[in-house]
Protein backbone atom coordinates (compact mmCIF):
# COMPACT_ATOMS: atom_id res chain seq x y z
CA UNK A 1 0.00 0.00 0.00
CA UNK A 2 2.95 2.59 0.64
CA UNK A 3 4.30 1.44 -2.86
CA UNK A 4 1.05 2.42 -4.29
CA UNK A 5 0.49 5.93 -2.03
CA UNK A 6 4.19 6.53 -3.18
CA UNK A 7 3.98 5.98 -6.48
CA UNK A 8 0.78 7.76 -7.26
CA UNK A 9 2.26 11.07 -5.39
CA UNK A 10 5.10 10.92 -7.68
CA UNK A 11 3.01 10.36 -10.96
CA UNK A 12 1.03 13.31 -9.82
CA UNK A 13 3.25 15.80 -8.96
CA UNK A 14 5.05 14.83 -12.56
CA UNK A 15 1.71 15.02 -14.41
CA UNK A 16 1.68 18.91 -12.88
CA UNK A 17 4.69 19.83 -13.20
CA UNK A 18 4.60 18.56 -17.15
CA UNK A 19 1.13 20.63 -17.57
CA UNK A 20 3.19 24.05 -16.23
CA UNK A 21 6.31 23.35 -17.94
CA UNK A 22 4.13 23.30 -21.01
CA UNK A 23 1.92 25.83 -20.32
CA UNK A 24 4.99 28.02 -19.15
CA UNK A 25 6.86 27.11 -22.76
CA UNK A 26 3.19 27.93 -24.89
CA UNK A 27 3.40 31.61 -23.25
CA UNK A 28 7.08 31.66 -24.03
CA UNK A 29 7.17 30.22 -27.19
CA UNK A 30 9.30 27.41 -26.04
CA UNK A 31 9.74 23.74 -27.22
CA UNK A 32 6.50 22.47 -25.92
CA UNK A 33 5.28 18.89 -24.57
CA UNK A 34 3.31 16.49 -26.50
CA UNK A 35 0.18 16.11 -25.87
CA UNK A 36 0.57 12.48 -26.27
CA UNK A 37 3.07 12.80 -23.17
CA UNK A 38 0.55 14.91 -21.10
CA UNK A 39 -1.78 12.37 -21.40
CA UNK A 40 0.11 9.56 -21.15
CA UNK A 41 1.17 11.14 -17.58
CA UNK A 42 -2.36 11.32 -16.76
CA UNK A 43 -3.03 7.71 -17.85
CA UNK A 44 0.08 6.38 -15.66
CA UNK A 45 -1.67 7.43 -12.85
CA UNK A 46 -1.23 11.17 -12.85
CA UNK A 47 -4.74 12.41 -13.46
CA UNK A 48 -5.17 13.91 -10.48
CA UNK A 49 -2.42 16.14 -11.11
CA UNK A 50 -2.79 16.89 -14.80
CA UNK A 51 -6.55 17.47 -13.82
CA UNK A 52 -5.14 20.14 -11.07
CA UNK A 53 -2.87 22.03 -13.22
CA UNK A 54 -4.91 21.96 -16.38
CA UNK A 55 -7.23 24.01 -14.31
CA UNK A 56 -4.78 26.64 -11.94
CA UNK A 57 -2.38 27.22 -15.01
CA UNK A 58 -5.80 27.09 -17.05
CA UNK A 59 -4.10 25.02 -19.68
CA UNK A 60 -5.96 22.32 -22.67
CA UNK A 61 -8.89 23.42 -20.78
CA UNK A 62 -10.66 24.19 -23.80
CA UNK A 63 -9.84 21.25 -25.78
CA UNK A 64 -12.47 18.42 -25.67
CA UNK A 65 -9.61 15.60 -25.48
CA UNK A 66 -8.26 17.09 -22.03
CA UNK A 67 -11.26 18.46 -20.73
CA UNK A 68 -13.71 15.25 -20.67
CA UNK A 69 -10.48 12.82 -21.37
CA UNK A 70 -8.90 13.80 -18.03
CA UNK A 71 -11.85 13.50 -15.91
CA UNK A 72 -13.02 9.82 -17.79
CA UNK A 73 -9.26 8.41 -16.72
CA UNK A 74 -9.92 9.79 -13.24
CA UNK A 75 -12.93 8.09 -13.49
CA UNK A 76 -11.44 4.43 -14.63
CA UNK A 77 -8.47 4.76 -11.88
CA UNK A 78 -10.83 5.63 -9.04
CA UNK A 79 -13.20 2.11 -10.29
CA UNK A 80 -9.97 0.46 -10.68
CA UNK A 81 -8.34 1.33 -7.20
CA UNK A 82 -11.94 0.57 -5.97
CA UNK A 83 -11.89 -3.13 -7.22
CA UNK A 84 -8.54 -3.60 -5.61
CA UNK A 85 -9.69 -2.67 -2.82
CA UNK A 86 -12.49 -4.53 -2.78
CA UNK A 87 -10.50 -7.52 -3.75
CA UNK A 88 -7.79 -7.17 -0.69
CA UNK A 89 -5.47 -6.05 -3.42
CA UNK A 90 -4.16 -2.87 -1.50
Amino acid sequence: MKFVIAYLAIINIAAFLLFAYDKRQAKNGGWRVPETTLLLSCFLGGSVGGLTAMNFCRHKTKKPLFYIGVPVIIAIHALILACCYHKGLI
